[in-house]
């Protein structure tokens, strides 16, 4: 989170203006933090200063892979700590990060650890049909929904979903998408979304209720198949729209924005 956010007002509302301050470190889980996704957003929260602890269900797993980003990137992830799952969900705040079919299990697994902590979920659920994705969303209708009634006491958020993990994981690459962000929490989305915006390249969006990630994540089935058919690592860019604005603050008229 941030120290202090200015508001500048504008004729068309509230805007977010210079942060005054620095973003403060966060402690920050990543439940099966040895795959593509959890590795990839290890590796750059971690760069931004972040204390990050990359779970793993094996202990020993989660070692080998902290030294092997270690090795690459040095001192850019200094504060990368390895861990197991348990240690990883002890964090203020927890990414989920497993393969998607794992992901209600992990989270229902630690439900005690994880109540009242903001959660990420960043999984997609799809299936590989030839040369083609094909969401397979389970009953909740997202991954996000299931997990949020998995663990009912968690401030469930989906984010991340659009972002390949490749260019997450390599510092080195100039990052140029927007992630929309989504929960029924505001706070937790606020959250979310500021820790969006102080990755460079990326633009957080307020994407609005959990129930939205229904759409992000059929979404992902459409960018994966494009990707593969057209050999690239595409992602998402929003075209058209205004700053986000801070919910439940009056413009200058005194009407809610």
């Amino acid at each position: 989170m941030f120290t202090d956010l200015r508001l500048v007002a504008t004729p068309d509302g509230w805007e977010s203006g210079r942060r005054v301050c620095e973003a403060l470190p966060m402690e920050i889980g990543v439940l099966g933090g040895t795959g593509p996704q959890g590795r990839g957003i290890a590796t750059r929260l971690a760069g931004l200063g972040h204390r990050v602890t990359v779970g793993s269900r094996e202990l020993e797993r989660s070692a080998t892979v902290v030294a092997e980003l270690r090795e690459r990137w040095g001192e850019r992830v200094a504060d990368m700590h390895s861990g197991d799952n348990t240690d990883a969900a002890r964090a203020d705040v927890v990414v989920l990060a497993t393969v998607w079919h794992a992901a209600v299990a992990t989270a229902a697994a630690h439900a005690d650890q994880l109540a009242g902590k903001t959660v990420v979920v960043i999984a997609n659920g799809l299936s590989r049909e030839g040369r083609a994705f094909r969401p397979t969303p389970p009953a909740e209708g997202s991954i996000a929904e299931a997990v949020q009634s998995a663990v009912p006491a968690a401030r469930v958020v989906a984010a991340f979903h659009l972002v390949p993990a490749a260019a997450l994981g390599d510092l080195d690459r100039v990052l140029d998408a927007d992630v929309p962000v989504v929960a029924d929490d505001d706070d937790a989305r606020s959250e979310i979304l500021d820790l969006v915006d102080a990755i460079g390249g990326l633009r957080g969006l307020d994407a609005g209720p959990l129930w939205n990630a229904r759409g992000i994540e059929a979404f992902a089935a459409v960018l994966l198949t494009l990707n593969l058919r057209h050999r690239g690592e595409g992602s998402l860019r929003v075209v058209g729209i205004g700053p986000r604005r801070t919910p439940d603050r009056a413009d200058a008229s005194g009407s809610a924005v």
